[in-house]
C-alpha cells in the first residue's frame, strides 16, 4: 500500500502541502451519465485493500467507499448528464463533472493529480498521472467513490428500464446490452452518439 504514496510523497516534496486525487466512472458506457470524484485524504494515509477500483471486486469497493468517505479530509462527487455528454462530447462532460467534484472540496488543494494524460478542461492547478489509480493513494480513493457513485446510480436506473439489465453490466457495451438494444431500442439514458457504432 505504501507504494501508492510514493508519487505523491515525491510531489509534496515539491512543496505543495495539499493535494487532491481526480478520477472519473464511465466514460466508456452506451447508457448513462459519466461520474467523477476528487478526494484529499491525509497525507500517508494507510486504507488497506485500497486499489485501482477496476481491480476491486464489487463487494471491496463498497466497503473502502464507507471508509474513504470516513478518512478523507474533504472528497467531491459529480455527475454529467447524458444530455451534457451528447452536446459538449464526453471529453468535455468528463472534465465539467471533474471540475464540479473539485469545487466541492474545502480546503482547496493546490494541485489537482487527474488520472489519464490531458488537464486541458481541469479548471485548477492540475497534473496528469498516467494509470494513476494504480499509482496514488488519492486517485484511487477517487477512484473507487466515482465507481460506486456511479454503479449505485445504474442499479437505480435498473428499476426504471429492467429490460436493458443495467444491474448487470451498468451501461457498458456487452452482448446482452446489445441484445436488449436491438430488441427494445435505446432508452432516454442511452447516449446516442455511442450508439452511431452499433452493429
Amino acid at each position: 500500500m505504501t507504494e501508492l504514496w510514493t508519487l505523491e510523497n515525491e510531489i509534496y516534496s515539491e512543496g505543495y502541502t495539499l493535494l487532491c486525487g481526480v478520477d472519473e466512472a464511465g466514460r466508456g458506457p452506451l447508457a448513462g451519465p459519466v461520474c467523477a470524484a476528487a478526494v484529499i485524504l491525509p497525507q500517508g494515509l494507510e486504507i488497506d485493500g485500497l486499489n485501482d477500483s477496476k481491480k476491486l471486486t464489487e463487494k471491496k469497493r463498497e466497503a473502502l467507499f464507507e471508509v474513504i468517505r470516513d478518512r478523507a479530509i474533504s472528497f467531491g462527487v459529480a455527475f454529467a448528464s447524458v444530455e451534457e455528454i451528447e452536446k459538449y462530447n464526453i471529453l468535455s462532460a468528463t472534465f465539467m463533472a471533474m471540475n464540479c467534484a473539485i469545487s466541492q472540496l474545502d480546503p482547496v488543494p493546490q494541485l489537482c493529480l487527474i488520472d489519464g494524460n490531458r488537464t486541458a478542461g481541469i479548471e485548477r492547478p492540475a497534473r496528469c498521472i498516467v494509470k494513476g489509480d494504480a499509482r496514488c493513494a488519492d486517485i484511487a480513493a477517487a477512484s473507487v467513490l466515482a465507481k460506486v457513485t456511479r454503479d449505485r446510480y445504474m442499479l437505480q436506473m435498473a428499476e426504471q428500464y429492467p429490460q436493458y439489465h443495467f444491474e448487470q453490466h451498468k451501461g457498458y457495451g456487452t452482448k446482452l446490452h446489445y441484445e436488449a438494444l436491438r430488441e427494445y431500442g435505446p432508452s432516454p439514458i442511452h447516449r446516442m452518439s455511442f450508439l452511431k457504432k452499433m452493429h
